[in-house]
């Protein structure tokens, strides 16, 4: 049998094209088919101010909140996105409004109830002093538990995490390709970085600081996410403060001992 005769060798296979790869070996999204979201806190309301929980409850923004809104105004001015949704909460709205003038064409908010806050229930309107004295039971079981225990009356990062992340996926669905402005609550804002990154550890949630009117970017597609950038609040630099406490998080987490873990 001769071993020499190339002619009847199989002819040699053309490499297979594989996908494009991003240094870190993880294959670009898809930008046709993604969407980019641009996801902000609203600026700080009265309560923010006073250290109570809000939860659903529709508070207002304080004067420095009003400021906040016009600085992040003036950083975006100009810019242009398919749309602007924005919570049905006032807080929300208000910083929507303020924002949208002020952006290429100016677009018409479009509501979204789906973007509301975590329904704190009845622990509305307290401070942390009261919801320690008052609901020891609930912070135990939410130091277990951060992910499924129930505000009391109200509702779990989990069902927050499945009603926001509905509202962001008909979002998506709605604008593949282009780039969306959202205005919501710091609950929803880490839902937006759950979705990017395919969750977010249990115990990861609490410690997501989300400063009010910073920007937090995210690429959604069908296939998953890609967090871009989160908690950008530059164009607050040259106020003192900006609270990065809210319903998730703690009225008191700026005092160092908040409820960070349990609130």
């Amino acid at each position: 049998m001769s071993g020499g005769d190339d002619s009847t060798s199989s002819p040699e296979r053309a490499p297979a094209i594989q996908a494009v790869k991003l240094p870190t070996g993880f294959s670009a999204p898809d930008r046709s088919t993604s969407t980019e979201f641009w996801v902000v806190r609203h600026g700080e309301s009265t309560w923010n101010v006073l250290g109570r929980y809000q939860g659903q409850t529709d508070v207002p923004l304080s004067l420095e909140g009003r400021l906040q809104a016009s600085m992040l105004a003036e950083r975006l001015v100009g810019q242009t996105f398919a749309a602007v949704y924005s919570s049905d909460l006032s807080r929300a709205l208000e910083t929507a409004t303020v924002v949208a003038e002020r952006l290429e064409s100016a677009p018409k908010v479009q509501i979204d109830a789906g973007l509301r806050e975590i329904d704190v229930g009845v622990l509305s309107g307290r401070d942390t002093r009261q919801i320690r004295q008052d609901y020891a039971e609930y912070l135990e079981a939410l130091r277990l538990d951060p992910w499924a225990t129930r505000r009391p009356g109200g509702e779990s990062m989990e069902d927050l995490f499945a009603r926001a992340g509905a509202s962001f996926q008909a979002m998506r669905e709605r604008h593949p390709g282009q780039r969306v402005l959202v205005f919501t609550h710091g609950g929803v804002v880490r839902v937006a970085v759950g979705l990017a990154l395919g969750g977010v550890p249990q115990n990861a949630w609490a410690r997501l600081s989300v400063t009010n009117t910073s920007v937090t970017r995210v690429l959604l597609s069908p296939e998953g996410g890609t967090l871009l950038g989160f908690n950008d609040a530059a164009h607050l630099e040259l106020l003192n403060q900006a609270t990065e406490a809210d319903d998730v998080l703690g009225p008191d987490v700026q005092g160092g001992e908040g409820t960070g873990q349990a609130s």
